[in-house]
């Protein structure tokens, strides 16, 4: 039986009334308070008050499929008015602008404060709490003012560049629970360590964070330990970097001074004179050798072997932006919004609107005595969608509060996937390569 089988034979008891399950992760205080901080609240009656915009924001995020006025009318936002039922298009269109993206972006900010931090508390490893740091980027509509916004790839001369502007993401995710603790975004020209640098104030003490080769960067590493109390790093050695052993711990583990250029030095002056790590030398079967530098220099505490498991950890911050891209965007070339507003609000929409999934998941997985990463987010983000749409057919009175809301916990059997099988290797190959059409020239690319 297929899993939209599986919903349709679900008791009418376990259906929601309504999203209000939802509704009590995001306090309402917390969306006062960004609409307040932010100059955006509303003063006169409308439609579509501040507070219902940005749950049509989130709304937008999770049913992708749906238009913006079908949302406004599947979760009943729109105030009553004895004229009509139904909000108008050109209402939700104002609703949006009004709102802007800061009061979203404030909302992201205070909910991943209160809920990634707690989870990536909860996850552990040897007393720190694991995030994860990496870059992606997301295509927006082809518009004049996106591409005068963000830009996009300029081409190489024997290839074109980027067919739609694009948006530079970066993202800290807690790697146990996938839930997204920061996220900074913007022009695609902007490289992925700039923005980067923007965390180190935020990761909290006593914690790991594990980032990939293209973020070792000296200065930056020893920004990130000097901004807090146990804050450490680990991270893949490049091929170009040149390591000087100092002192042996272990086989193949070593303290090692990392010896920089003359050219890092001028640009970092700041830097310390030497600066030290701990190198681990290994090889999994089926790939290169490989050297891991960390922060983490006690051998006893912090065992080799357990670190060369840990940093494959990394790869959930992946499989979290495929989560979203695949999943939760359902692989539409690109975002909705043709502004550079409305391209932040609906950014800062779907990042929250994918902590609302994930921290419904690792309620399930606490009710079922799992790991988060054993919950599927494909089945817990089409139960939650499948529920939303049947509840606009049970109509209820209003201001009833409903006696049961959606609960996934209540259906597990339907979200625990297997155990991952640690010997699968799986190689970073597509099918199909390219396209044998010719090429659409973008039609609003700007120059910048």
């Amino acid at each position: 039986m297929s899993f939209a089988e599986n919903l349709a034979t679900l008791p009418s008891t376990l259906v929601p009334a309504e999203f209000g399950r939802f509704r009590q992760h995001i306090d309402a205080e917390w969306i006062e308070e960004a609409l307040m901080a932010t100059g955006t609240a509303s003063v006169r009656r409308r439609r579509l008050p501040a507070d219902q915009v940005v749950w049509m924001v989130l709304g937008m995020a999770l049913m992708r499929n749906e238009s913006i006025d079908r949302v406004v009318a599947m979760l009943d936002l729109a105030m009553p008015d004895p004229d009509d039922t139904t909000a108008a298009k050109s209402g939700i269109a104002q609703a949006r602008k009004r709102l802007g993206d800061e009061p979203m972006e404030y909302l992201f900010a205070t909910t991943a404060e209160r809920w990634t931090h707690d989870s990536a508390g909860r996850h552990r490893w040897r007393g720190l709490a694991l995030y994860g740091l990496d870059g992606t980027t997301l295509r927006v509509p082809d518009s004049a003012e996106n591409w005068e916004t963000f830009g996009g790839q300029c081409g190489n001369g024997t290839r074109n560049g980027s067919a739609y502007p694009q948006v530079r993401l970066v993202v800290v995710m807690a790697l146990r629970s996938h839930l997204l603790a920061a996220a900074y975004f913007g022009e695609y020209a902007t490289g992925e360590t700039t923005y980067a640098r923007q965390f180190w104030d935020e990761l909290p003490d006593d914690s790991l964070t594990i980032i990939d080769r293209a973020y070792l960067v000296a200065d930056d590493l020893c920004a990130l330990v000097r901004s807090g109390e146990n804050k450490h790093w680990l991270v893949p050695a490049k091929s170009t970097t040149n390591l000087r052993k100092v002192k042996k711990l272990g086989p193949s583990d070593w303290i090692v001074e990392i010896e920089l250029s003359e050219a890092t030095r001028k640009k970092y002056p700041n830097l310390p004179l030497v600066v030290l790590a701990r190198a681990i030398t290994y090889r999994k079967r089926g790939f290169p050798k490989r050297t891991l530098l960390t922060s983490l220099g006690n051998a006893e505490c912090y065992p080799a072997r357990e670190l060369i498991a840990l940093y494959h950890e990394r790869w959930e911050l992946e499989l979290g932006y495929d989560e979203i891209k695949t999943h939760l965007l359902a692989r539409e070339e690109a975002i909705r919004s043709r502004t550079p507003v409305g391209v932040c609000q609906e950014i800062w929409g779907i990042l929250i609107a994918y902590n609302l999934v994930r921290l419904e998941m690792e309620r399930a997985a606490d009710e079922a005595e799992v790991e988060p990463s054993q919950i599927s987010f494909v089945n817990a983000v089409a139960l939650i969608r499948y529920c939303w749409l049947v509840s606009t057919t049970r109509p209820l009175a209003p201001g009833r509060i409903p006696e049961r809301l959606l609960d996934l916990r209540r259906q597990l059997k339907l979200l625990v996937l297997p155990p991952r099988r640690p010997e699968r290797r799986s190689p970073r190959v597509v099918k199909l390569k390219m396209s044998k059409f010719k090429r659409k020239s973008p039609t609003g690319r700007g120059r910048k």
